[in-house]
Formats: structure tokens, sequence, C-alpha cells
């Protein structure tokens, strides 16, 4: 049975065992480099006058749109850089400081082309998948919007996502 390139799930996942699995499907592997978000409740912040600490995140999806937009990424991926395989689980649901939320993994014969592929993935899943993120603070909950670095750094992928507030009006 072939595994899945995208997984959205609330359950949480294994990194080890993911990178295993890249790693021991195919021996032409000689890379897989993996990003892993976790919620920061960002409590350092507050001291900086900032936005104040997660107290808990919910993550939601629209189903089957959500699967199709990742598997699109990574078939962009892909057509981008020499990999050989790609996975990307996103969970949904509540979750607490420290949970992990997102994993990237990409498998290549050499290093450059899978931290290429996995940064060019995180960025894209950052601006383009259909995730809305509601945070809860001491101030109350809060929907997050899209941040105006995310779409820069899709567009040094030559990709323009327009998605965050500029204050423009």
């Amino acid at each position: 049975m072939k595994t899945p390139r995208v997984l959205i799930q609330t359950a949480d996942f294994d990194l080890s065992a993911e990178v295993r699995a890249l790693h021991d499907s195919d021996h032409g592997v000689g890379a897989v480099t993996s990003f892993v978000g976790t919620v920061r409740d960002r409590h350092g912040a507050v001291a900086a006058g900032q936005t104040p600490p997660v107290q808990r995140m919910e993550l939601e999806h629209y189903p089957g749109m959500t699967e199709a937009s990742i598997e699109a990424m990574i078939d962009e991926a892909f057509s981008r850089f020499d990999i050989r395989a790609a996975r990307v689980i996103h969970r949904v649901g509540p979750l607490e400081p420290g949970d992990q939320i997102v994993l990237v993994a990409v498998a290549s014969a050499h290093r450059g082309e899978s931290f290429q592929a996995c940064e060019f993935l995180m960025d894209y899943l950052k601006t383009q998948a259909p995730f809305w993120k509601k945070e809860y603070t001491p101030d109350g909950a809060h929907w997050v919007d899209a941040r105006v670095s995310d779409d820069q750094a899709l567009a040094r992928w030559g990709i323009a996502a327009g998605n965050a507030a500029t204050g423009a009006a």
C-alpha cells in the first residue's frame, strides 16, 4: 500500500517514523530534510510590548479541498526540484503550546534539492493552503491574519500571493 503524500489529522505525528518511511521506501535517497512547526506561546513577546501569549490554538480546514491544494503544492515541488518523495502532515483541531502542528519532509538524492524543496513547500503551505487559525490569548480569541512576510517568502519562488493586508487603502 502506498503511503499518502498528504495527511490532515488531529493526532500527533512521529518525525522519526515519517523520515524513516521516506528513506526506507527508496534506497536512492541520500537526504531527507524535514521541517516541524510547533505552537509557541510567544511568552517573551509580551515583555517587548508585542502580542499576548497563546494559551491554545485551533486550526480548521476544508476537507478534500485542503488535501487537493497541498497535493498540487507537492506536484509543483516535483516540477521545480529533483526530489524523490515528499510528505506533508498538518494537524487540525485544538492545539496547546509545544504541540506539533505541521511536518514537511522531502527526500532526494542530494541534500541541496531536499533543503530547497522543503523550504519551498513550507513557504507555499503558509500562504496557499486553506487553513484557518484561531488563537486564544488572555485578551480573548482572534483569527490569525496572513502576514506580509509569508507572502514575501513565497515571492522568492516567483509566486505572488497577496494574502496579507499591506496597510494601504
